[in-house]
């Protein structure tokens, strides 16, 4: 059962939501005091209670992140918003999880997006426009390091460079199809390609696109 709420931490709640949702990230503080018309004090106070009822989850006392919590019957007390990394640059093997290789991180609704580790890749180029993955697209990634036919994947070839594309294993060799017909499919042997994760989702900006 949902906790019950003042009308004041309702409004703020409400706020929090349509935030996270339009933005992919919580507001500052100067933000959501601008908003409320309230001090800074006032929104930390806010901040502090909805934690302790229960309904947002922070990463840390000083973090800006700010997690909302589901309470409707089939997913009580599951976290609904996830952050998660925006890899920099793809290496040899499971790509992350090394801080260093991060290029920010955005949120994520988790009743979309299941999985554990998932990470978030930019995309460069029109290759795959025809099922709606386009140039500054951030794909939502599960991390993998296998593939089916027909899955669209991330792959590094040659240990190099990192591409979007869809995974088709052949009689000795693998290919790899874009989705758009100014661009031919491309063919590797086994040991050219390494499987990063397969392609679950695209966030574009603040409005998410979806799953694929």
């Amino acid at each position: 059962m949902r906790p019950e709420l003042t009308p004041k931490q309702q409004k703020f709640l409400d706020y929090l939501e349509s935030q996270i949702t339009r933005t992919g990230k919580s507001p500052s503080l100067r933000q959501a005091a601008a908003k409320m018309g309230v001090s800074h004090a006032a929104i930390s106070q806010l901040i502090k209670v909805l934690e302790e009822k229960g309904v947002i989850k922070r990463d840390g006392y000083y973090s800006r992140t700010i997690h909302l919590l589901n309470f409707s019957r089939e997913t009580a007390g599951v976290m609904r918003w996830i952050e998660v990394p925006i890899v920099g640059n793809i290496a040899a093997g499971l790509p992350l999880y090394a801080q260093q290789e991060w290029a920010g991180s955005v949120v994520i609704d988790a009743a979309v997006y299941r999985g554990s580790n998932l990470f978030a890749l930019k995309v460069k180029g029109d290759s795959m426009i025809n099922v709606a993955i386009i140039d500054g697209d951030l794909v939502i990634c599960e991390p993998r390091q296998y593939a089916e036919n027909g899955e669209i994947i991330v792959a590094l070839i040659n240990q190099e460079e990192a591409t979007v594309k869809r995974f088709f294993r052949r009689k000795g060799h693998i290919e790899l199809c874009p989705e758009n017909p100014a661009y031919k499919s491309m063919s590797y042997a086994f040991n050219e390609i390494l499987v990063q994760g397969k392609v679950i989702g695209v966030n574009r900006g603040p409005k998410v696109m979806g799953r694929l």
